[in-house]
């Protein structure tokens, strides 16, 4: 590993969580090995870009990292709608990441969608130069998956291939297409891809109790998450039956 800078992140009022404090560890690489990275996925650590980081938070540890059991994975009802719904339908092409106008505009549209929906910050539309720090510019391999409804570009994701197993990075989608559950199919396709190629966990960074962007992980079941005060990977308590 060769890295340009560690710090802390200053105090801030919490994106997630209502009057809630939150702060993250940092650490920016220029070089980095698949097994270094690994080794900090499994002690609760995420990547974007090249920036590897963890909460931290004062008086808070509500942000878990999760990860689900794919070979015990058994969907819900509704991700077996959802499956149905998409299995022929949604075709995934898997190449390294790059930019392009297409994906550029998808992903403006998504994120104008969600502040419209559940009220993240508005952002400037992305530039190639951007889109090429957050996701083409990797340290270690990436794999871009692109999702197509007949030929219309409707989803990409980003995944890190380990011998931990696939990390899913980022996901955004076509709001016109929001009907075919697309965040639920992207996750399903983690896990199936995961299975067929015989690693143990997908990783779908942090849960967060309370926010309706991320709780929507807890219901591949079953899955763990990495407890910040034990520093160990639990079974993740289900609200409620599956189906």
């Amino acid at each position: 590993m060769i890295s340009l800078a560690t710090f802390l992140t200053p105090p801030a009022p919490c994106g997630y969580l209502p009057n809630q404090v939150w702060q993250f560890d940092y650490e920016i690489v220029a070089q980095l090995l698949v097994e270094e990275y690994e080794q900090r996925l499994l002690l609760g650590w995420r990547r974007f870009g090249r920036a590897i980081f963890r909460p931290r938070c004062p008086g808070c540890l509500a942000c878990q990292s999760l990860r689900i059991l794919v070979n015990e994975y058994a969907p819900d009802r509704s991700q077996r709608r959802n499956r149905t719904r998409n299995q022929d339908a949604i075709h995934i092409q898997v190449a390294p990441p790059s930019v392009t106008r297409e994906k550029l505009e998808l992903y403006d549209r998504f994120h104008a969608a969600q502040t419209n929906r559940v009220g993240w910050p508005e952002v400037t539309p992305k530039s190639p130069t951007d889109y090429m720090e957050s996701f083409v510019d990797n340290p270690i391999p990436t794999e871009e998956w692109s999702y197509f409804l007949g030929d219309r570009l409707v989803g990409v994701g980003y995944v890190d291939a380990l011998n931990a197993g696939l990390s899913a990075i980022y996901f955004f989608h076509d709001p016109e297409f929001r009907d075919h559950g697309l965040g639920t199919w992207n996750v399903q396709s983690v896990i199936a891809e995961t299975r067929r190629r015989g690693l143990p966990h997908a990783y779908l960074g942090y849960m967060i109790r309370g926010c309706r962007s991320s709780e929507y992980k807890s219901r591949f079941r079953p899955s763990e998450v990495f407890d910040l005060a034990t520093k160990t990977w639990k079974p993740l308590e289900a609200d409620g039956p599956a189906d």
